[in-house]
């Protein structure tokens, strides 16, 4: 799609800091992070929610997001981490392109989600 950012950014139109690259996902570190390492990943292909992915790619997303997870876990000396994925607007999906966020945690770390 023209307008969406996560397309932009996989045109190479919109810079991005990329940590990780599959056939069919990237991992993307935030642009406003919740925490230090807070990464995205987003499939290369433009899907508006889990719903329009191919039940054919959940392998590769579920093996890109533990990569990732390890990765940050290791390199951000991460005790846990958080998954986090919203579909349509209603449930707070900013950005009409399928992603997940991988939010490392600390046990010292204020964050903390409440949905309303």
């Amino acid at each position: 799609m023209e307008d969406c950012i996560f397309c932009k950014i996989l045109k190479g139109e919109i810079p991005s800091t990329k940590i990780f690259e599959s056939e069919n996902f990237i991992g993307i570190l935030d642009n406003n992070p919740l925490t230090d390492g807070h990464t995205l990943v987003i499939p290369k292909k433009h899907f508006e929610t889990i719903l329009d992915m191919p039940s054919t790619l959940g392998q590769e997303l579920i093996k890109a997001i533990k990569d990732i997870s390890l990765g940050l876990i290791k390199q951000k000396k991460a005790e846990g981490f958080n998954i986090l994925q919203s579909n349509f607007k209603v449930a707070q999906q900013e950005i009409p392109h399928l992603h997940f966020h991988i939010i490392p945690r600390k046990e010292n770390n204020s964050k903390k989600f409440k949905f309303e």
